[in-house]
């Protein structure tokens, strides 16, 4: 079983930038499948992006070319880097693991998740 803990969230202006990381216990998290998701007031949780163990990461046509997950393996972290961010993007922000090698993209599929990282447009 892996923990997760995810911070970096905070308030942050339209246009704004975050950092987002989500650190492992337990278990070494290059293994593991990732999902990052986010889940705004009154809305269904929803995906952001995705990456198997190895290879590139995938993104939701929403944050594309905005976001960008990246993995430190001596950290047994994995960071979510938000450029542009956008007042409807105000949500808590959930990372998710699953013992898998490829890349998923259901959140049914996944196994572990953090307590999540508030992100608030400060506008």
């Amino acid at each position: 079983q892996v923990q997760l803990v995810e911070s970096g969230g905070g308030l942050v202006q339209p246009g704004g930038s975050l950092r987002l990381s989500c650190a492992a216990s337990g278990v070494a998290f290059t293994h593991y499948a990732i999902g990052w998701f986010r889940q705004a007031p009154g809305k269904q949780r929803e995906g952001v992006s995705y990456a198997a163990p190895i290879g590139d990461a995938y993104y939701v046509a929403s944050v594309e070319g905005r976001f960008t997950m990246f993995r430190d393996k001596v950290k047994n972290t994995v960071y979510l880097q938000m450029n542009s961010l956008k007042p409807e993007e105000t949500a808590v922000y959930y990372c998710e693991a699953v013992f898998r090698g490829v890349l998923i993209t259901r959140e049914n599929e996944y196994t572990n998740w953090g307590q999540g990282t508030q992100v608030t447009d400060s506008s």
